[in-house]
């Protein structure tokens, strides 16, 4: 009669034992490897955000009256697209519309990212920078004066 009650004994401990075990990983619900069964954030969160880039018909007047017939978007130093200084929006476009000039960046640790912007003409004129903050899941609009 000692055998099955020792068996029975130690299938209550090893079950005790595991409800307490805890899972490792991302717990942040904005991050792209969000785990829902993670106890325990791991600090290896992924998050990706988005950035599109516009300007208005006055603003593109202004830059082909300084003969600037078209714009290349860099994007921490990186070459994101270019395009016609003659199309422009009536109001911000959606990340990754039609016609957009559109970044999608990819980092670690953190939901917010700061990135650096340039935008040149094919003359090697430089008509804007600077740096602007992206959130994780979001599609931020810069509008270019």
């Amino acid at each position: 009669m000692t055998k099955p009650f020792l068996i029975l004994g130690a299938a209550s401990l090893l079950l005790a034992s595991l409800s307490g075990c805890q899972t490792e990983g991302c717990t942040n619900p904005n991050a792209l490897n969000y785990d829902s069964a993670a106890d325990i954030d791991d600090g290896d969160c992924s998050y990706e955000g988005e950035l599109v880039f516009w300007y208005n018909a006055s603003t593109s007047a202004e830059v082909l009256d300084f003969y600037g017939e078209s714009l290349i978007f860099y994007v921490n130093g990186q070459l994101i697209g270019s395009t016609s200084s003659s199309v422009f929006w009536t109001g911000a476009p959606d990340c990754g519309q039609n016609a957009s000039i559109t970044y999608t960046g990819n980092w670690r640790s953190n939901s917010t990212k700061t990135v650096s912007y340039e935008v040149w003409d094919e003359d090697g004129y430089l008509w804007w920078s600077g740096t602007i903050t992206l959130d994780a899941n979001t599609c931020t609009t810069l509008q270019l004066l």
